[in-house]
């Protein structure tokens, strides 16, 4: 990944079961210069999830006390639980050294919102191969219930029409071709033009003072 000082803002969105969070796992391994945005959640965490590194869990009451003082970038409702991103977040990865960019893993109103307040976001939107395979992925978690199942299944087909919010459609039918192809992504968004061109302007102004 570049060193070039470029900030990358990575919005990764799909329905629940489309592989949305395994991939944001495997570019944080790949490209460990890069930040995750750790979300506030009201809903219970599950047993492999750990508070302030997947998610920062809150009751009901204390999340809208943040919404109240304009804490968070975005937020939304989704299957009955509270989800934001604080706007702390993104002012915390800017001011570390080396930072690359941050990763949102959130949905398609919180991609929404970003992208409306944030110049420059990179969104990304993961879709499954087959709705039979999204049912089958999502019967595969030992965490839901059959009632957790049937609800996320239910709202996917309402979260996949929102797709032409976004910049890229990733199809995740084989995760590694997948993964290369939301890698090829970020490697291209970092050499645009407008990213560069920061670089190149300080390139000719040491070439003419030299």
């Amino acid at each position: 990944m570049s060193s070039h000082g470029e900030f990358l803002l990575i919005v990764l969105s799909s329905p629940s079961g489309a592989g949305k969070t395994t991939l944001t796992r495997l570019l944080l391994e790949r490209y460990p210069e890069l930040r995750f945005s750790v979300s506030h959640t009201t809903r219970a965490p599950r047993a492999s999830e750990v508070d302030g590194r997947d998610y920062h869990f809150v009751d009901r009451a204390r999340f809208l006390e943040l919404v109240a003082a304009g804490a968070f970038l975005e937020w939304a409702e989704v299957h009955d639980n509270l989800y934001g991103t604080s706007v702390a977040e993104i002012e915390r990865a800017r001011a570390v050294p080396g930072c690359g960019g941050m990763i949102f893993d959130i949905d398609y109103q919180g991609a929404r919102q970003i992208k409306s307040k944030v110049a420059d976001v990179v969104a990304m939107f993961i879709l499954p191969p087959s709705m039979q395979e999204l049912e089958r992925r999502l019967r595969g978690r030992a965490s839901e219930t059959e009632d957790a199942v049937q609800r996320r299944f239910a709202v996917a087909q309402g979260e996949i029409e929102h797709y032409a919010l976004f910049d890229y459609l990733i199809v995740n039918s084989n995760l590694d071709s997948a993964f290369d192809e939301l890698r090829s992504i970020v490697v291209a968004e970092r050499a645009r033009r407008q990213r560069r061109a920061p670089l190149a302007e300080a390139l000719l102004r040491i070439g003419r003072l030299t």
